[in-house]
């Protein structure tokens, strides 16, 4: 069982990571908790048992005293990672950050040099890495099961509700205030591309704009506030009274509605609604992070990758094709297809595959639940259990070298668009 402290009790950092230690106490127990917010701080302490000598107000208070355990979750804010992932891995701390890890690249690159110097984990929460479906992606590509990958193509529905959500009303929907959408939304899907290519982006080039959540879109009589607007549901998908007091009545008070507000009742919601952030118009939102944008890249090895993220879909996973000289391998984020051109180049990483009458061969992971990112919530805090067990052998991994590779490759995306112009990778 390994000790750890939770930086950040919001969203990831109380209701996915807390989440998974007690539910595995064999694994992990959270020994200290820090957030500011004091209905979090205390959710913490009262779920885990903690004293209030093991509750801080403010990262800093963990410098004063000796490392309360092996490993630290760091899960604030996107431009809240900088100064304690550095403090706190010199001070003693295997680290799990949340991504991204920072707003600039300069500080993405110390991050990483900061964990090389002291000889610290740095495990970065790219989850995809760790669902049982991009594992089995990576599998079949590794061994060669394509032949050589020529071509990558990726695509990220975001949803309407959740853009919405998170990107129009919310936390991310600014760029001043968190990251541009390439690096606070898609780091997972640059990353994944970077580890499934396994080559060093050479170039990138990117398009992408904010086309419908803004004041040239808002239809005739709109409000300022939702809770003030005549237009009906018909009318307006992005009615955030429909959305998050439907979410409500149906008695579905995590995530979402829980960001929204701590009294997930009737009257609390209706409460955010009408003085927060979540009840906002979102034509009328000071949101400037794009709802659509394609990254086009390719890789030192000659590989060509295309990614499209888009606001614009309804209830659809992401979706993923690569393109090998011997196989084409497709997945629709629930199934994995195999079509082999000809007799595969080389054996298969098991079989527990379904051969279609056409001759596809099929892997199948719809039994598994979408929500917690596909298994991913959970099989990265068992990977980095598993990190904190083999601590050496984790330490050999290029995990903070691969996770500066997709920033960088985010970086370097949101810079070609801005200058309209191809950008060369460091």
């Amino acid at each position: 069982m390994q000790d750890v402290v939770i930086v950040g009790a919001g969203s990831r950092g109380l209701t996915v990571y807390a989440d998974y230690i007690q539910r595995h106490p064999e694994k992990f127990r959270l020994v200290g908790v820090a957030e500011p917010r004091e209905y979090y701080r205390q959710e913490a302490a009262s779920r885990h048992n903690l004293s209030p000598e093991q509750c801080f107000l403010d990262w800093r208070e963990l410098l004063q005293r000796p490392a309360l355990g092996a490993g630290l979750i760091l899960a604030t804010q996107d431009r809240d990672h900088f100064e304690p992932a550095l403090a706190l891995m010199e001070h003693g701390y295997d680290l799990l950050l949340e991504k991204p890890m920072a707003p600039t690249l300069s500080q993405c690159e110390l991050i990483q040099q900061t964990s090389r110097r002291f000889q610290k984990l740095l495990v970065v929460a790219h989850v995809l890495r760790y669902t049982p479906y991009f594992k089995q992606l990576k599998a079949l590509v590794q061994c060669g099961a394509i032949g050589q990958l020529v071509t990558a193509r990726h695509f990220e529905p975001v949803l309407y509700w959740h853009q919405a959500h998170s990107f129009v009303r919310g936390n991310w929907r600014n760029t001043g205030e968190s990251a541009p959408m390439i690096l606070a939304k898609s780091c997972h899907d640059l990353d994944m591309l970077c580890y499934l290519v396994d080559d060093q982006p050479k170039r990138v080039v990117s398009f992408g704009r904010v086309s419908h959540f803004c004041a040239e879109q808002r239809p005739a009589g709109a409000q300022d506030r939702c809770l003030d607007c005549p237009l009906s549901e018909r009318d307006c998908p992005y009615s955030a009274e429909r959305f998050y007091l439907g979410l409500q009545q149906a008695g579905q008070l995590g995530w979402p509605l829980d960001t929204i507000t701590s009294d997930t009742s009737r009257e609390g919601v209706l409460r955010a609604l009408r003085e927060g952030p979540y009840g906002r118009c979102v034509y009328a939102c000071d949101n400037d992070v794009v709802d659509h944008q394609v990254v086009a890249v390719e890789f030192a090895g000659g590989a060509t990758a295309t990614f499209t993220m888009t606001a614009f879909a309804h209830e659809r996973l992401r979706e993923t094709e690569l393109l090998g000289s011997h196989a084409q391998l497709s997945g629709d984020g629930r199934r994995i297809w195999l079509r082999p051109f000809g007799q595969l180049p080389s054996g298969l990483p098991d079989q527990n595959f379904e051969t279609q009458p056409n001759g596809d061969m099929l892997w199948d992971f719809s039994h598994i639940p979408s929500g917690g990112h596909s298994g991913g919530d959970d099989g990265l805090m068992e990977f980095f259990h598993w990190c904190l067990e083999n601590r050496q052998q984790a330490l050999k991994l290029p995990l903070p070298e691969e996770a500066l590779r997709g920033h960088a490759l985010c970086f370097g995306a949101e810079e070609s668009r801005l200058q309209q112009r191809v950008v060369a990778q460091p």
